[in-house]
């Protein structure tokens, strides 16, 4: 089904070239515009359902533009079926991309991460838009542990989603623990998500990005995962924190404002979170190194306190164990994520992350 639309000329302009993937409510393909020459995601509903609310979803996201938010660029109907072309990112889901190798992710890349989606959420919700479905596979980025560029999508079949959440939380034909969009979107879901779904509001998207921060920390759901997640969310029993965060002075600082940055999104009480616009002032008052990323092997360790990285290619990188955040790399072939800078003989690296192998 998903191939055999490849080739396809949508609207007389877009050219589907290829399948990319599949969410809770539609396909994805990337396709070329053959008007402007330029490479395109193209979005299809998966179910007749969801074919009835694409169009509506489509003027809803196209009320944001920023560049954190993936741009809604058309929408067609031909014979019956519904396209959504938005800008494509030529990446990955942040899940994919970055939390598939790293149970966490550094204190700095962390802040990163945090002050673009504040300010894409930000955007979105002075143009008058909630997302409802914010999670880690609704942010696409591109450069990897670099990350050159970062974008929220999905704003508007995010209020598809909502609908069959709203159908689950109630007993529909899908429930919390059938549905996919749900199991999906659980450890990320307010409790008034949950509780009364029809009064979701911007702060219901405050709290997603509170529980997706907390997780990038931490490298464990603030609430847990599955259905077991939903009695915590509601009695608000929040899972604490590693002690590896405050352990090392070299990122205790820094992660402890974001902890509790997180924490402020995950009040019970919608009105006590903090606004997105107040997220983004709270982003901007941190001091953190955006510098590229690399990857690389120990090559030996001594004493158990320093040693060297192997790249692919360049030369071997000095590391000291205080700069790595969590657990230290114990073997020499333990694969690790870091930026470098120019020291007295070798470059250095700083911070670190151990990747899984």
């Amino acid at each position: 089904m998903t191939n055999s639309r490849l080739g396809q000329e949508i609207g007389g302009r877009y050219k589907i070239e290829e399948f990319i993937g599949e969410g809770g409510m539609q396909y994805v393909y990337k396709a070329h515009d053959l008007l402007l020459g330029r490479k395109v995601a193209l979005k299809t509903p998966k179910n007749n359902s969801a074919t009835k609310r694409f169009r509506r979803s489509a003027v809803v996201a196209a009320k944001v533009n920023h560049h954190n938010v993936a741009k809604t660029l058309d929408y067609i109907n031909e014979s019956g079926n519904r396209y959504l072309i938005e800008e494509l990112v030529e990446g990955s889901d942040l899940q994919a991309a970055l939390m598939q190798r790293a149970k966490f992710l550094d204190p700095y890349l962390a802040a990163c991460i945090f002050n673009q989606l504040a300010r894409g959420l930000s955007a979105a919700h002075h143009a008058g838009v909630i997302h409802r479905d914010l999670k880690p596979t609704n942010v696409m980025i591109s450069g990897g542990y670099s990350l050159r560029e970062l974008k929220i999508t999905d704003f508007g079949i995010a209020k598809m989603a909502d609908e069959e959440l709203s159908e689950a939380a109630k007993g529909g034909t899908s429930t919390l623990t059938t549905s996919q969009t749900a199991v999906g979107a659980l450890p990320y879901m307010a409790p008034e998500a949950i509780e009364t779904p029809d009064l979701v509001g911007p702060p219901a998207d405050i709290w997603s990005i509170g529980a997706m921060f907390y997780h990038m920390l931490t490298g464990d759901f603030p609430y847990g995962n599955g259905l077991k997640a939903v009695r915590r969310i509601l009695a608000n029993e929040i899972a604490p924190a590693p002690k590896f965060m405050s352990a090392n002075p070299q990122f205790s600082f820094l992660a402890r404002d974001l902890l509790d940055i997180s924490l402020s999104c995950l009040k019970s009480d919608p009105g006590q979170r903090p606004t997105a616009d107040e997220l983004v002032q709270r982003c901007e008052s941190l001091c953190y190194s955006k510098s590229p990323r690399y990857e690389g092997s120990v090559k030996s360790i001594y004493y158990n306190r320093y040693g060297f990285i192997a790249r692919v290619a360049g030369d071997d990188v000095f590391f000291n164990q205080s700069s790595v955040y969590g657990p230290q790399p114990a073997i020499p072939g333990s694969k690790l994520c870091f930026s470098m800078f120019k020291g007295g003989g070798a470059w250095r690296a700083h911070p670190v992350i151990v990747l899984d192998s």
